[in-house]
Parts: C-alpha cells; structure tokens; sequence
C-alpha cells in the first residue's frame, strides 16, 4: 500500500517592514534650478549661454575644466528641458527617499561630471544638459534592486527588470543623430558606481529587547564612503587630464 507524500510545510507569511526614507526635497530644488537657469538663457540669449558654459573640447583642452560642470544646468530648447525636467520628477524622488540627501546630490552631480568626462573623450561635439546626471539616478536605481533582489524578492526582479529596459530603450534612442548618448553612457556607469561604493544595504536586524524587526543600513555613509567619493572624483579628474594631454 503506498502512502501519500507528506504534505509540504506552508509557506512562511510574507513580512512587510518600512524602509528608513527621507521626503524628496532636492530633487525639486534642482528641478527649479534647471528651470530657472533655461528662463535666464531664453531671456538673454541661448548663443550666450551656450558659448560660456556648453561642453566644448577645444575650451576645455584650452583650460575651462568647468565646462565639465555646467552643462548638466543648462538646455538647448523647451523640448529638451520639458524631457529632461520629465525624467527627473520620475527617477528623482525615488532615488533621494531611498539613498538619503547626501548620496542623492553627490551621485546627481558627480554623474553630470561624468557623463562631461565621457563625452569629452569620446565625442567632438559640443553639447549640454542633464541627462547625463539623469542617467546616473537610473544607474543608482539599477544597482539598489540589484543588490536588494533577495530581500525584495518579486517586486524586486521585476523593478530591476523595468529599470534595465528603460536604460537599455533610452540608450537605443540617443544612438540618432544629435544626442551625446557618450554623455549618457558615462553618467550611467558613474551612478551605478557610486550607488555600488555609496548606496544603502538594507538588511533585517532584530531588536535586541524586544525581538521586533527592523530594516536598517548595512553601508552607512560614513569616511569610508567619503574617501570613496572622492576616489571617484579623482578618477574623473585623471582621466580628463590624460586626455587634455594627449589632445595638446
């Protein structure tokens, strides 16, 4: 007489614990930036703007290294602002609510500075705009469910599947004519690379009284993690000047 398999234990119930996030405030505040900035260029003149501030390799070989700074503020038309402005208010709070104000300016901009680098050693063409600080938000987005796929489980895979298609569709897209899609290339390695070095690791951790769980920061942002960002910065910094050097 053959007996039925026994039953297969039930699954644990699913546990649901907040994550410790701050209410989104810079991104806005460099939506208004951006904004405020392309006012100022339609009012006196785009050419102008452009000429001083735009990613231009021959002033930059000539010693104007803040052109690797300034394009990520400005724009060239409405379109490109309206788009640019779009994809910020998208990726901007998510990134900020989970990685903290101090990781989401420093990824922001050090993403800009490095969608510039990119574009100054692979492109001729002058450009502006943030997209490459963009890029880097979707970069940082990238590897925070890659590196929480477990512990997200689903949800998790799936998030980080939409996230990589967008980077790949977006990617696709600046392949036409015009787009400095080097600019996007950059600024989305230097995001995944600083969220790698940077970014939050949740883990589950247990009160030690009371037993209850909680989700807290593995990775907290401490020296370590500035002499990280600072590596990064110097990086960027040598790989301009060996290019400068080689262009003279």
């Amino acid at each position: 007489m053959n007996t039925p398999p026994p039953e297969a234990p039930p699954a644990p119930p699913r546990r649901y614990l907040p994550l410790p996030v701050v209410k989104p405030r810079l991104t806005f505040l460099l939506l208004a930036i951006n904004i405020l900035v392309f006012l100022a260029q339609s009012a006196t003149g785009p050419d102008l703007w452009f000429y001083l501030g735009a990613k231009v390799n021959e002033f930059i070989i000539a010693g104007e290294w803040w052109r690797l700074i300034t394009p990520m503020f400005l724009h060239a038309d409405i379109l490109h602002i309206a788009f640019n402005s779009y994809a910020l208010y998208i990726f901007g709070p998510q990134v900020e609510a989970l990685f903290g104000y101090r990781r989401f300016i420093l990824i922001y901009l050090l993403s800009g500075i490095s969608g510039s680098v990119f574009s100054f050693i692979f492109s001729p063409g002058a450009s502006v705009g943030a997209s490459g600080a963009i890029f880097g938000l979707v970069g940082a987005q990238l590897i925070y469910f890659y590196r929480h796929r477990k512990l997200f489980g689903e949800m998790g895979r799936r998030r980080l599947i939409d996230v990589a298609v967008v980077a790949g569709l977006n990617l696709l897209i600046g392949m036409r004519p015009g787009v400095d899609n080097w600019g996007h290339i950059g600024g989305l390695i230097g995001g995944a690379m600083l969220a790698w070095l940077i970014g939050p690791i949740f883990v589950i951790r247990l009160e030690p009284v009371t037993g209850s769980a909680f989700a807290a920061d593995a990775n907290p942002f401490n020296l370590q993690r500035w002499l990280a960002v600072f590596a990064v910065a110097l990086a960027l910094i040598a790989a301009t000047a060996v290019t400068v050097s080689l262009q003279q």
